[in-house]
């Protein structure tokens, strides 16, 4: 029976207001020379390396003939955003200083203000450059810039680059000089919601479940001096068979890898003792004629003790790369691995499960948004991105849902160490959602969710997805995030489309992601609007008694191979409860309303147990909604500011 006194009371969010000021313990703890200062990069190591978060010169500037956020005017392709940011006219004076990586919208940042759809941001860094011999460069690494950005070193065009969530990084050799001081500029644009690349849930008018935007540098900017041929990427990804896949992204901006070039590869116990050795010729590498050469292979690590959540055994890897040249020298940096197994599979009662090394498992998850009262989406520090895991943890999740965001490498890690399972939303985009398509029909009538096709015209359109810009904008940065992730080995599920936001061809997304990664399950379609593909049937449910559901109808794609999709309620739960001191609004977005902190676990508490319930009756596994407040959305297990945790007595 559906709650209709609670849909009616979550169908309007209130007006948010203004966010009074919260700091997280590490934010207030926060050392402007020492922000984020570990290396940003667990999976790709070397031994020196430089941070350059801290204190940049900003200016926010609006261009003659300022950019319209309009949609018939707005930039759409990729070469017309490039094109937009490369003409930007550098500001003669700069505004003040900013706290690189915060965004200029978040507290941390020094700044507090939203950038607009119609104006550039601008970033200045001074630095000295280290020494760097002929046949080495000298790269910047950028871990997110939302969302379109141009970098200049000395006043000249370094790169561009358009993607708001992942990382990239920028040679400035020819730009600068060995010893010698370098002037970086990055100019960054972001329409947010006013323009169609994906975005997750930032919005120019947040409220409810739709949160302040986030413009420019958002995660660690740092440089390194490697050699001419170098390791630009490395994945591994291990088996509970033993066999290890390996890819790597080999950077070659002068041409220089010889035939006998190699890759080796050390597998050490954390005890230091020696368990395997690859050496992998890198003849057949395919080169994409930028200077850049792909490598894929696999080898074998004998009896591997295996990755589960009891023991998140990780092993030590060190990777060389012989360039096969004389004329420069080898590359040499430090990684993990794991070994594992994921999949859905029938029980031994033929139930659809997801198991880890053969066992079923099932899952109890939390959503996690990634989101901090004073850092918006960047943690204020390391320790605070552990903290999050260990309390779930504690609370006896063994799952975190990052949603719609994707998080820095170091979080990864911690839940590679830490042994936490992580189901990994893709990050959505496309036009203004229309509430009727994406909450309140699905809301009221069930029904319909397995009745709009969104491999058609007007099922694109519906769901916000009607611009083919953006529809191949969110494919090509969904599979890069298969490919910069698809080595961590909690990661144990892929989640393409949530509630139908941006939602297109859901079965073909999963295709592609499912020939990309065939070993992990993915979640095409969260919530509603089913097309009987991927490896789970998955339901958001807070207004519903929870129960079971099946499919009923003829899958498509892998799936039908194998017969059998899991059941999973990929949402629900949403208790709202303020926190009288710890809330940044006055306004409170949720579902249910508790007079008590007691009345409110109580629920919380009975709710889960409902869910652990289903178990026996099919049930695969559960999120719930949600980890943390974020900003009027008061329906965290902790405070937005991590100062306490509701559901545990202080």
């Amino acid at each position: 029976m559906l709650d209709i006194k609670r849909v009616l009371q979550s169908a309007q969010a209130p007006a948010r207001g203004d966010l009074r000021p919260l700091s997280t313990p590490w934010g207030a703890a926060l050392d402007p020379d020492a922000i984020l200062a570990k290396h940003p990069r667990p999976t790709l190591r070397r031994r020196d390396f430089t941070m350059l978060n801290g204190t940049w010169d900003y200016a926010i500037t609006v261009p003659d003939g300022a950019l319209e956020p309009a949609p018939e005017a707005r930039p759409h392709t990729e070469q017309e955003v490039r094109d937009t940011v490369v003409r930007a006219l550098r500001p003669e004076t700069y505004e003040g200083t900013i706290l690189v990586p915060f965004s200029p919208e978040s507290a941390l940042s020094g700044v507090g203000r939203i950038v607009q759809p119609n104006e550039f941001l601008w970033y200045r860094r001074l630095f000295h450059a280290p020494l760097f011999g002929t046949n080495e460069r000298l790269v910047v690494h950028f871990e997110a810039v939302d969302w379109a950005c141009a970098v200049y070193a000395n006043g000249r065009l370094a790169a561009t680059h358009v993607g708001g969530y992942l990382p990239f990084d920028v040679d400035i050799t020819s730009c600068v000089e060995s010893d010698a001081p370098v002037e970086l500029r990055v100019c960054a644009f972001d329409p947010t919601d006013a323009g169609v690349q994906p975005r997750g849930k930032q919005r120019l008018d947040a409220e409810g479940i739709w949160y302040t935007p986030q413009s420019g540098i958002w995660q660690s900017v740092w440089y390194e001096v490697v050699p001419a041929v170098h390791l630009a990427a490395l994945t591994l990804n291990g088996g509970a068979d033993g066999w290890l896949t390996i890819a790597a992204d080999i950077a070659d901006p002068e041409g220089l890898l010889g035939t006998e070039a190699m890759l080796a590869i050390t597998v050490r116990e954390q005890s230091g003792a020696f368990a395997g050795r690859l050496e992998l010729p890198l003849a057949g590498c395919v080169g994409d004629g930028a200077g850049t050469w792909r490598y894929s292979g696999a080898g074998r690590v004998d009896s591997p003790r295996l990755w589960s959540l009891d023991d998140p055994y990780l092993y030590d890897v060190e990777v060389t790369l012989h360039p096969g040249t004389g004329a420069c020298r080898e590359d040499s940096a430090r990684s993990y691995c794991a070994f594992r197994t994921v999949e859905v599979a029938r029980d031994a009662q033929g139930t659809a499960r997801l198991h880890l090394n053969g066992e079923p498992l099932f899952v109890k998850g939390v959503l996690d948004q990634g989101y901090w009262s004073d850092g918006l989406m960047t943690a204020p520090s390391d320790d605070a991105l552990v903290h999050d895991i260990e309390t779930m943890k504690r609370l006896g999740f063994n799952m975190l849902r990052k949603h719609i965001k994707i998080e820095c490498a170091r979080w990864y890690y911690h839940c590679d160490r830490l042994g936490m399972l992580v189901w990994q939303d893709a990050v959505s985009g496309g036009d203004r959602y229309g509430a009727w398509q994406t909450s309140r029909k699905p809301t009221l009538f069930s029904s319909s969710w397995g009745r709009l096709r969104d491999d058609t015209p007007r099922g694109c359109k519906a769901l916000a997805a009607g611009d083919a810009r953006y529809r191949e904008e969110w494919l090509a940065s969904c599979l890069d995030m298969v490919r910069l992730l698809q080595g961590h080995p909690s990661i144990v599920t892929w989640v393409l489309f949530n509630e139908g936001w941006g939602q297109f061809d859901a079965c073909a997304a999963a295709e592609a992601v499912h020939g990309l990664d065939p070993t992990r399950p993915i979640d095409a379609t969260s919530g509603w609007y089913d097309q009987r593909c991927g490896d789970y049937l998955s339901h958001h449910n807070y207004f519903r008694p929870l129960e079971m559901a099946r499919d009923t109808r003829k899958l498509q794609g892998y799936a039908a191979e194998r017969g059998c999709r899991a059941f999973v309620l990929s949402e629900f739960g949403g208790w709202t409860q303020r926190v009288d001191g710890h809330a940044a609004t006055d306004s409170s977005y949720g579902y249910g309303n508790f007079a008590t902190i007691k009345e409110w676990r109580d629920a919380v508490r009975a709710t889960l147990a409902q869910a652990d319930a289903l178990e026996e009756q099919g049930l695969a596994g559960y999120v719930y909604t949600q980890l943390s407040d974020v900003e009027s959305e008061l329906n965290g297990l902790l405070t937005f500011d991590r100062r306490v945790c509701k559901l545990e007595d202080a």
